[in-house]
């Protein structure tokens, strides 16, 4: 996985929360601009659909992934009992877990954007932005500046015991922020 410079603390902090782990794991996916479909994207809704998440109407990558993103990562850290319904839709994300007033690493966030939402993973924050890892943001796998502002829920995995790196990280802002991420 090659994160950027910024973020390489990841890589040095201990045991991350599986979200984070399943997440990186697919750091740099692509979609394809225009006709035809990255065929890794299009096997998460058939490995969602085989594991009883339904996913319907997802026949494209054009069609916006965050939600699907999330929910393949969710699918491989924590299992299908966990992806929220409907997970295609953004904002559903809002009820996954328990919501937390003070986002940690691994957290899911959803945010409101022109014509829906966006969700993705906390990794760290600004003063103004979270730094979210999620799908289809600039068409890949990637981490990017989000407005605290448009943040609509924060919301924590159920854990048993939560890896020690499950809290809040403060980082210099660096990179342009996300406007809209559809």
């Amino acid at each position: 996985m090659n994160l950027p410079t910024n973020y390489q603390w990841l890589t040095q902090i201990g045991l991350l929360p599986k979200t984070i782990q399943e997440g990186l794991k697919l750091f740099g996916v692509q979609e394809v601009v225009g006709r035809g479909s990255n065929k890794t994207i299009m096997g998460w809704r058939d490995e969602l659909n085989q594991k009883g998440v339904k996913i319907s109407g997802y026949s494209d990558d054009d069609i916006p992934w965050c939600g699907l993103f999330a929910a393949i990562v969710v699918l491989r850290a924590r299992g299908a009992g966990e992806v929220v319904k409907d997970p295609l839709w953004a904002l559903n994300w809002s009820k996954f877990g328990t919501a937390v007033k003070k986002p940690g690493l691994g957290d899911i966030l959803t945010f409101v954007r022109n014509g829906g939402g966006h969700v993705g993973f906390y990794i760290a924050e600004d003063a103004q932005c979270y730094h979210v890892l999620g799908g289809n943001q600039s068409n890949k796998v990637c981490i990017t500046r989000i407005e605290k502002a448009r943040c609509r829920a924060t919301r924590r995995p159920p854990y048993k015991i939560a890896a020690a790196t499950v809290k809040p990280y403060e980082v210099k802002p660096s990179g342009a922020v996300s406007k809209n991420e559809a």
